[in-house]
């Protein structure tokens, strides 16, 4: 035993090879062996002469990414920029994607301006809080998001969390690079929508396959001349006065439609809690989690009320003027706002929506980049593959989905934003009791037990609670394919859908005495 484990810690030893006898230290999954804080440094990944090691010496020659979930030693944790963080997502948000959630409110809603602009903000402040909280344990931890769930959900059944992620990290793609097809489109009706779809899905590819340092350089810059692009839109829209100020609606069924709408609201900005920590975790363990959190709070907040406020202007147009209703069943967002900005700026205009519709890439990027981790959390299998090697299947496995659900973007958008509402509020309700209650807050981690199944949670509690909160969601929805029997009390004939809030409320609170059961027995 004892010439087994100097084996397994000796850094000539293959990759493969550590894989095939894992366990024999408690370690489960890992294919390159930790240091005492569970922790794998960057020389590590091309030792040996296993296929895997081979692939990680070409990436490292190409300057590529090498690590996936594998802990960030602390002297590898050199990213001491906090702010940008900040930049980070505001390049994720400030995008044409943003914008089509605002404009949801009035031909899928039926919403006024004033109401609609309500919803917006004070959801928008909801939904990005457990984002902004969730990045400052990347510092602390040197962790991504899914290896962190580890502590809340346990070893195994973090599994079921990923394989939602994964869902949610292809769905995200999918609908993003739909409407940058559209707006490709709009700019010259010969390029298809398959074609603009394939060439934003390769442009993210690109950037994603080097890996975090180049995901974080584009992000810094890209979302700069997006905003001065839809200030300039903002300006014509308003310079047009085709802007119409419409009156919210009463009673029941304007209850029912606000309850819809926040829920996609919310799963647009709470959508990226799942990621969080993937972008924090090359930060120094000393880092200031105030400052994180806030650089990323004000960021989200920023750009996701900013865009999707300028969407719900353009869209009270469709409702007295014939063009942009026109413009919007025939193109879509691309329509709406070539209406905007054609007859006005004319090639110019071209030009704005041609750098709006690249915009997805930056879009793209936090999806197809976290894509790798939450494979790589399924089966240490996945492991054997490196991680850019998982973002160019992630890639092909998005655009299959994207180019036949091209023409069916409005409903896909909707439900799509309302799932992603309902599993992300699950995790929500049983990650934050598990931290702040069982936890007691950041000093209840031993970050060196990632990895070691014995050591974490069963999952007993977080799986039963993620059941009840199933149930909640199900109660609770209003889809188009399905009316909750607790949601089609809300509102007219359609209901209103109140299935994140239920969804939370019944996993924290199943949680919380499921918890308190297997912690009393298991004692861990």
């Amino acid at each position: 035993m004892v010439d087994m484990e100097k084996k397994i810690h000796d850094k000539e030893y293959s990759a493969a090879t550590y894989a095939d006898v894992s366990g024999h230290d408690g370690r489960h999954g890992s294919i390159i062996p930790p240091d005492e804080s569970g922790a794998v440094h960057g020389e590590s990944f091309a030792t040996g002469n296993s296929t895997y090691a081979k692939l990680q010496r070409l990436a490292g020659r190409l300057k590529l990414e090498q690590r996936g979930i594998e802990r960030v030693p602390e002297d590898e944790r050199t990213d001491t920029n906090v702010w940008k963080v900040g930049t980070m997502w505001c390049a994720a948000n400030m995008v044409v994607s943003s914008l089509a959630i605002g404009v949801l409110a009035i031909p899928i809603f039926y919403l006024g301006f004033v109401d609609a602009l309500l919803t917006i903000f004070f959801i928008n402040c909801l939904g990005a809080l457990p984002v902004a909280f969730f990045s400052t344990f990347g510092p602390r931890f040197g962790m991504r998001q899914m290896i962190l769930s580890r502590f809340w959900f346990g070893y195994y059944g973090v599994k079921v969390i990923a394989f939602f992620n994964c869902l949610a990290c292809l769905g995200w793609s999918s609908v993003n690079v739909i409407v940058g097809a559209q707006l490709l489109h709009a700019v010259n009706e010969d390029v298809p929508g398959w074609a603009g779809i394939i060439v934003i899905a390769a442009g993210t590819f690109i950037i994603t396959c080097f890996g975090y340092k180049v995901v974080h350089w584009y992000e810094m810059i890209s979302w700069v001349p997006c905003f001065i692009i839809f200030l300039i839109i903002l300006g014509v829209f308003a310079h047009t006065g085709d802007f119409s100020n419409l009156p919210m609606g009463s009673g029941p069924v304007e209850a029912g439609s606000v309850l819809s709408f926040a829920a996609s609201v919310f799963g647009f900005a709470t959508g990226w809690t799942s990621y969080a920590s993937d972008y924090t975790c090359y930060q120094p363990v000393n880092t200031s989690r105030t400052k994180v959190f806030v650089w990323v709070y004000g960021a989200l907040v920023f750009t996701l009320c900013f865009t999707e406020m300028l969407g719900l202007a353009i869209a009270t147009a469709t409702v007295n003027n014939p063009a942009y209703l026109a413009a919007y069943k025939e193109n879509a967002i691309g329509g709406l706002l070539a209406q905007v900005l054609f007859p006005h700026l004319g090639t110019f205009g071209k030009f704005c929506l041609v750098i709006i519709a690249l915009s997805i890439i930056g879009n793209n990027c936090p999806n197809i980049y976290s894509l790798s981790f939450s494979l790589q959390i399924l089966t240490h299998y996945a492991q054997y593959v490196p991680r850019f090697v998982w973002t160019l299947i992630g890639t092909i496995i998005y655009c299959a989905i994207a180019i036949p659900g091209y023409s069916h973007f409005e409903s896909v958008l909707e439900n799509f934003m309302l799932v992603i509402a309902y599993w992300l509020a699950i995790y929500e309700g049983i990650s934050l009791p598990e931290h702040f209650i069982f936890r007691g807050g950041f000093s209840g981690y031993a970050p060196s037990q990632y990895d070691q199944p014995s050591k974490l949670p069963p999952s007993i509690a977080a799986l039963g609670a993620f059941c009840f909160g199933i149930a909640g969601a199900v109660l609770g929805m209003s889809q188009v394919w399905f009316i909750g029997p607790i949601g089609g009390l809300i509102g007219g004939e359609f209901g209103g859908d109140i299935g994140f809030e239920l969804a939370f409320a019944f996993a924290f609170t199943s949680y919380c005495g499921l918890r308190s059961v297997e912690k009393k027995h298991f004692g861990r």
